[in-house]
């Protein structure tokens, strides 16, 4: 092969470069794909096997240290930073672990981008998960922020923020027994969740 075709051969063999992760509805809809692919082969992975696809998956496409903060709010500034890193680890964990039990299945189900819009806190993609056997569909917003731009909120039903319902719950454990009460409620929630 002569070095021009090589050259004119190169564009062919090398990996595109990641221009979709710049895109945050691109982003979303890679997510959506491991997530089909996920549900098809659910019986044969079970739940720690889904749990072990997710993970690198999920720490790419989501922000977790973000939510961990964001879903804690202001008391987050006064733990320390082991707590931080506990909480963001229990936390992170706990995430993952409830994707990998709730999409336990497949029977038919797609996912369908509705469109995008910058918002001032970063890029809104809306989303429906059509479900089969005359289940409406379930909308889902998801809100990126950065570059490359990663989760940072979802929203059920498109209006219902996820990180502000955990904050209404993380604030009474806070209150019981700050950081270490809420890591240690993550860490038994995410061992129930991989158990089943």
């Amino acid at each position: 092969m002569t070095r021009r075709q090589l050259l004119l051969a190169l564009p062919a063999l090398a990996p595109l470069p990641a221009l979709a992760q710049s895109d945050p509805a691109q982003v979303i809809e890679g997510f959506h794909a491991t997530l089909i692919n996920l549900m098809r082969q659910a019986r044969q992975l079970g739940v720690r096997g889904r749990y072990a696809q997710l993970e690198p998956v999920m720490g790419r496409v989501f922000d977790l240290p973000a939510m961990t903060r964001i879903a804690v709010g202001p008391p987050w500034t006064g733990f320390s930073p082991e707590d931080q890193a506990a909480l963001t680890t229990a936390f992170t964990r706990w995430s993952i672990a409830t994707y990998a039990n709730r999409f336990d299945g497949y029977s038919g189900e797609t996912f369908q981008t509705l469109g995008s819009q910058a918002v001032t806190n970063g890029t809104l993609v809306r989303t429906q998960l059509n479900r089969t056997g005359g289940e409406g569909p379930v909308l889902l917003s998801y809100l990126l922020r950065g570059n490359p731009p990663r989760v940072v909120d979802i929203y059920l039903t498109g209006t219902i923020s996820e990180l502000a319902s955990r904050r209404a719950e993380f604030t009474s454990l806070i209150r019981e027994g700050g950081a270490g009460r809420v890591t240690r409620e993550l860490e038994a929630r995410t061992d129930r969740l991989l158990r089943a």
